[in-house]
């Protein structure tokens, strides 16, 4: 079945413009630090993002050594993102980092 977000999902969440860039970023992001790695169900991390987008988080924080095991977080993300987001990619930011 294809995702289709949430219509009203700007209306849920307030956004604060980042600088003098015009990013605007939602007041949460999700951080995939535990639950997005390879030792839980692959749906469970794809049901809190969708659910997460549904609800105005359009910042997702990743980093190269979530997981476990490290780096499973972003494979994880990855594959829900071209599953379920990618339609969406003018809408997500993704950050992540190395440490």
């Amino acid at each position: 079945m294809t995702y289709v977000a949430a219509a009203d999902r700007y209306d849920r969440m307030a956004y604060n413009r980042c600088g003098r860039s015009g990013l605007k970023l939602p007041a949460l992001s999700l951080g995939l630090w535990h639950n997005f790695g390879h030792d839980r169900p692959f749906d469970t991390a794809r049901a809190i993002s969708r659910r997460a987008f549904d609800l105005g988080i359009t910042h997702f924080d990743l980093a190269n050594n979530y997981g476990p095991p490290y780096g499973s977080a972003e494979e994880n993300f990855g594959r829900l993102f071209a599953q379920d987001l990618v339609p969406y990619r003018d809408e997500v930011v993704i950050s992540t980092k190395a440490g």
